[in-house]
């Protein structure tokens, strides 16, 4: 076969193949987009499975790095992946709340006579302490007559309870104010039956209720049956008969104007009930008046 032949069969071949179908430009543009989109999602898939492998792998060294702290030794190279501690329940209890105590704070007891803060709630000298000495003269000078009010044994022991006895303390500072309590207890005799009579001062400030007998059951957190009586113009709060806490059988309270509160109190027996009083010394118009003298509103 010759040049010429050989042509000739090859046009023949040629003219007998099927053409192919006209291209298509949409979906030659379909088809590259596809390719694109699957050659980006197995790079993404290839480097999160790198990562992945490598945070394995640091994760699995430093188990295989780490020691028993207990015992020193190293690991033992396990790479099988440590359980996670459970998170900690909190604890529902709230904070317990420390009792109040001058001992390392910023703020110190009030300061005493020599200008230094005294070493615990009572004032041992001072004006503080003078004036509840004055407030048991009054309350020894009200006393009704008939009755006396024994001296103090000059040789009493710490145990016993004195005929006659005055504090002076320090209660609280409220909004910047220091509020002082001052108690007075005498002893009153009647021949060789004793009942004993008491008032209790809170100076200006204090956080003790407004309502007559509200105020009134707050004397030694006793409770008792209270009664409003009348004084002048003014509302009093007696109790007339306690109803758990027989330490004193009436007491009054009253709010002066500049906010200081009076308590007096009374009861018909100190010491052996079987030698207490006939009857209590004062009646309870009397007592609701007491708590409104001025001479037990201290400043």
């Amino acid at each position: 076969m010759n040049g010429e032949d050989l042509r000739e069969a090859l046009r023949h071949e040629m003219a007998a193949v099927v053409p192919p179908p006209p291209l298509d430009t949409a979906t030659a543009l379909g088809t590259a987009r596809r390719a694109r989109a699957r050659r980006r999602t197995g790079w993404a898939c290839a480097g999160s499975a790198a990562m992945v492998l490598a945070i394995a792998g640091v994760a699995a060294v430093g188990t295989a790095g780490a020691g028993n702290p207990g015992t020193g030794t190293a690991g033992s190279g396990d790479l099988s992946p440590a359980a996670s501690a459970p998170e900690p329940i909190p604890d529902p209890s709230p904070t317990p709340t420390p009792s109040p105590s001058n001992e390392g704070t910023a703020e110190p007891w009030p300061p005493g006579p020599d200008g230094r803060p005294q070493e615990d709630r009572t004032a041992r000298a001072g004006s503080r302490y003078d004036q509840g000495v004055r407030l048991l003269d009054e309350l020894i000078a009200v006393v009704p007559t008939g009755y006396v009010v024994p001296e103090n044994p000059a040789n009493q022991t710490v145990d016993e309870d004195p005929p006659r006895s005055n504090q002076a303390e320090f209660d609280e500072k409220v909004n910047g104010v220091d509020v002082w309590r001052y108690t007075s207890l005498a002893t009153v005799a009647e021949g060789d039956r004793t009942g004993r009579v008491a008032v209790e001062v809170y100076t200006r400030g204090n956080r003790l209720p407004t309502e007559p007998c509200a105020l009134t059951q707050e004397f030694w957190g006793m409770q008792g049956q209270c009664q409003v009586v009348t004084v002048g113009n003014t509302k009093v709060g007696v109790v007339v008969r306690p109803t758990i806490d027989p330490r004193f059988e009436q007491w009054s309270a009253y709010r002066h104007p500049d906010g200081a509160v009076t308590f007096v109190a009374q009861s018909r027996s100190f010491g052996s009930p079987k030698h207490g009083l006939k009857e209590l010394p004062f009646t309870v118009p009397q007592l609701a008046a007491l708590a409104m003298d001025e001479r037990f509103h201290l400043r």
